[in-house]
Parts: C-alpha cells; structure tokens; sequence
C-alpha cells in the first residue's frame, strides 16, 4: 500500500507540474494574441475599403463593357492548380491544424482530384503533414511566420502572383484559418486568383449605375489596383491565421489547464482514500495484535 501511495503522490507531483507549464503557455499565448487580434483588426477596415473601391468601379460598368483581359482575372481551364496551405509552425493549438490540413486535402481529392495539383506551404505543420505524400511541395516561404511583416507576405504574395502570369497556374487556392474570437476560427479555402469579377446579373442593389469619370481609363485603374489588393488580401491571410493559431493554442491550454485540474483532483480523493485504508488497516492490526495478547 505504502508503493501505491508513492506512486499516487508522485503523479500528482507531475499533473502539478504540467498544468504550471500549461497556465504558462495560456498567458504567452494570451499576450501575443492580443498582438495579433488589433493587427488583423486594424487591417480589416483597410482590405474592405479596397474591395469596396474595386466593386465601386465594377459596379460602374455599363453594359457591353468587357474587362476580361485584365491580367489578373484570366479564367483558364483549371488544369495546374496552387494550394496555399497556412498552417502554425508549431503545435499544441488544438485540432487547428489538422483542420486545416483536411480541407487542403479535402480539395486535393475532391474538387480538383483530376488536376495537377502543387502545394505551397507557409507554416512548418502543413509541409510535415505533406512531405511524404506524392505531391509538388514549394517550401520556400515556409518559415515565413518567423518575421511575419508587411514586406515579406509582399514578396511571397508577388511571387504567387507572378507564377499565375506566367501560365504556371491556372487557379491558386489558399487555405487559411480566419479569425473570429479566441473561442472561433473559421477555416478557410478562397480562390486567391484568377480574381472573381462580379457579372453584371450578380450585381446588388447597392452597387448602382454610377457616371464616374476615370484618369486613366478605367483598364488602367484595374491593371493597378487589383495588384494592391491581391497583396493586401494575401497579407489579411497571413495576419488572420497567425491570430487564429494563438486563440487555439489558448483555448488549448485553457482546457488542459482544467483537465490538469481535474485530474489532480480524482489522484487527490485515491490518495486520501488509499492513506484511510492503510490507516484502517494498520488500527485492526493493532487491535488484532492487542487482543491476541490479553
């Protein structure tokens, strides 16, 4: 009994232990969420208005008007296709990445189970999960969440775009993990390019005939700004899963914080009960022993 009552004291020891770390974890993760969650918030507000300004300017087209050789949104037959998969470069975040891995297949096998399929990988987690199985894998931003900025989601996102003018891909898809709270990650495929030009029948209510008059001319304008809004977009991508992934590793160290809590207390009433039976055991001894003796 007195083997049992040692190992049980030193479990507990151990669940004490682990749940320092994970209270540890929780607050760190905590911190660089807050980080995280006012620079996606922050950037929000910008990447809407520079969607509304591009539907604005769609939205003024009158009829007749074609805009189908703007570089960016050539539709090709989807024959080479890019995923960007967005994954954390470590885990404990919960099944955040897992879910985003099983979306990334899930269009490898579904939607375009008869294309030629390439993987760009942002994010350590995405390229382990991939790098055994019989697929292109472009690894070289990888570690790009190490120094996550502004410039650096440019240059990959400039490379993504330039890959596509080049006939290299026909449809580039990322999957992301986007940002709601620290409980709620929506995970994420959008079809980054060819850009989705609105046609004229899906066009809403709010988005009347307008008269504007465009310098340059409105093909111009397009060849600009879509370029400005395929790199802020890219860069919302990058800002939204890297928030994403600290709400889940929080989440997770919540829970396993309580379920250290938990656990502690279960070792806690087996050990009072295994000391209170070895304490009832070793009084009847006693008693036994007594009695013998009178």
């Amino acid at each position: 009994m007195a083997g049992g009552l040692k190992e049980v004291r030193e479990r507990i020891t151990s669940v004490n232990s682990t749940q320092q770390i994970t209270k540890a974890m929780k607050m760190v993760s905590a911190a660089k969420l807050k980080k995280a969650s006012d620079s996606i918030l922050q950037m929000r507000p910008y990447t809407l208005k520079l969607q509304e300004m591009l539907g604005n300017v769609l939205g003024s087209l009158g009829e007749g008007e074609d805009l189908g050789n703007l570089s960016f949104a050539q539709v090709r037959e989807p024959n080479n296709v890019l995923i960007v998969l967005v994954t954390s470069d470590r885990g404990l975040c919960g099944a955040f990445n897992s879910n985003l891995i099983k979306k990334a297949k899930a269009l490898i096998e579904d939607k375009y189970a008869s294309k030629t399929i390439s993987l760009m990988t942002i994010g350590k987690k995405g390229f382990d999960a991939f790098k055994a199985e019989a697929i292109d894998i472009d690894d070289r931003f990888i570690t790009l969440f190490s120094d996550l900025s502004f410039d650096n989601s440019r240059t990959a996102s400039e490379y993504i775009m330039q890959t596509y003018l080049d006939g290299k891909y026909d449809v580039i898809e990322v999957v992301f993990g986007e940002f709601k709270n620290a409980a709620v990650q929506y995970i994420k495929a959008e079809q980054f390019l060819p850009v989705v030009m609105e046609k004229p029948e899906q066009k809403s209510a709010k988005h009347f005939q307008a008269d504007y008059i465009f310098e340059p001319q409105k093909q111009a304008l397009l060849e600009k700004l879509v370029p400005k809004i395929l790199k802020t977009q890219f860069h919302r991508y990058l800002l939204d899963n890297n928030a994403s992934e600290h709400g889940a590793r929080m989440m997770a160290m919540d829970q396993a914080t309580e379920n250290a809590n938990e656990l502690k207390r279960e070792l806690k009433i087996s050990y009072n009960r295994a000391r209170q039976a070895a304490i009832t055991t070793e009084i009847s001894e006693i008693v036994s022993g007594a009695a013998a003796l009178g």
